[in-house]
């Protein structure tokens, strides 16, 4: 019968003699030419002889190789090769990427999408704020690990953090579909943060708007304006859309009667939004063709970028903002027309209804806002039609 536990400690550490040394059941303290001293498990699998290392003599004391090697001939009784589970656990942990890595690697993926001032919010709001996770592995980031960034901004600046939560989600989902994590996105807000986190309060701010009555007045003095950014807040107000839709706007987004918007650019809602094209909307987008030297539709003056957001902004008279003009267009949907409640909120891409009403209301209903938006354009062109 093979000796168990022939060796001790203070033979390990006073035998000099070149080749290996038997403590029994596979375990050999290996000497080399040079005096170093490791620890081998020598076992047979399908036939052939197989040493599995178990570390220098110099830092595995006697007890801890038998421990690993009793680990090691636990993993052989249930079939499993020793060696080819220490070379799958190698490479697992090479190739693991940790939340920092995947959030670089997504805005550096997107950044032919994205504008540049998209791509830089981006990555600032996923660097320092997400400093406490950047580091870890990003399988390993769970709902505390959210948290941990979210909870201390979420009272003091809800917009900021909402976005970024939101961005958090987006890089967790792109690690699954890499293969780097699996599981649910702890990010997610339905049905998830939202029973942590407070919803948005009533403390909520409104933009300040124009009145609907005055919007064709001014609709008409920005025509006769011969400023690209006068074309841009005209369409703005067309399309009662944002200002960064428009803004970013690029020509293969528009087809003959409809512009879709992609779901990377609805910051808001990461939802793919379509608004059908007014005739006034569609001569503006064909006017952009014949103009435009790149692919946005209302070009910077470099020639490269999408027009600066605060060139629009100061055609916009005091006491209104850009986003007014949709408050502008949704009073004017209610008080002025009989379109019904849901169409209206469907052209402002915004949520209608709960949950359930979602799952079971799929179109857009495009045609019927393509009927608003119309009346929208009729309304707001009268007088210099």
């Amino acid at each position: 019968m093979r000796k168990w536990k022939q060796l001790d400690t203070k033979t390990v550490a006073a035998l000099k003699r070149i080749g290996r040394h038997a403590d029994g059941n596979g375990l050999y303290l290996s000497i080399s030419r040079d005096g170093s001293k490791k620890w081998v498990l020598m076992y047979a699998r399908e036939g052939r002889r197989r040493e599995a290392g178990l570390g220098s003599a110099r830092s595995v004391t006697l007890a801890e190789a038998r421990g690993k090697a009793a680990e090691y001939r636990s993993l052989l009784t249930k079939g499993i090769d020793p060696l080819d589970a220490k070379k799958a656990a190698r490479e697992a942990v090479e190739r693991r990427r940790t939340f920092g890595q995947c959030a670089d690697a997504l805005v550096e993926a997107k950044r032919d999408e994205w504008t540049v001032k998209q791509a830089a919010q981006w990555a600032s709001s996923l660097n320092k704020p997400c400093a406490v996770i950047r580091n870890r592995p990003v399988d390993a980031i769970d709902t505390a690990a959210v948290l941990e960034v979210l909870q201390p901004m979420w009272g003091s600046t809800y917009e900021s953090a909402s976005r970024l939560r939101g961005r958090i989600e987006a890089v967790l989902d792109a690690a699954k579909v890499q293969g780097f994590r699996s599981g649910e996105n702890p990010a997610r807000w339905r049905g998830h943060l939202d029973k942590v986190l407070a919803k948005r309060g009533r403390t909520r701010t409104h933009h300040a708007a124009m009145l609907y009555a005055a919007v064709p007045d001014f609709v008409a003095m920005l025509r006769v304006s011969p400023e690209l950014a006068a074309r841009a807040l005209e369409l703005i107000i067309l399309m009662a859309t944002r200002l960064s839709e428009v803004r970013a706007a690029t020509f293969d987004e528009f087809g003959a009667d409809v512009w879709t918007i992609p779901a990377a650019r609805m910051l808001k809602t990461g939802v793919e939004h379509r608004v059908p094209l007014s005739k006034p909307a569609r001569d503006i987008v064909l006017e952009r063709r014949n103009f435009s030297t790149c692919k946005f539709l209302f070009q910077g003056r470099s020639g490269r970028q999408p027009i600066d957001g605060q060139t629009i902004r100061k055609l916009v008279p005091a006491g209104a903002t850009i986003h007014g003009f949709r408050s502008a267009f949704r009073d004017w949907a209610g008080d002025c027309t009989a379109f019904p409640r849901e169409i209206a909120e469907a052209a402002l891409a915004h949520q209608i209804g709960n949950a359930v009403e979602q799952a079971y209301r799929r179109g857009d209903a495009l045609e019927k806002r393509r009927q608003l938006m119309d009346a929208w354009a009729d309304y707001i062109t009268c007088v210099i039609a």
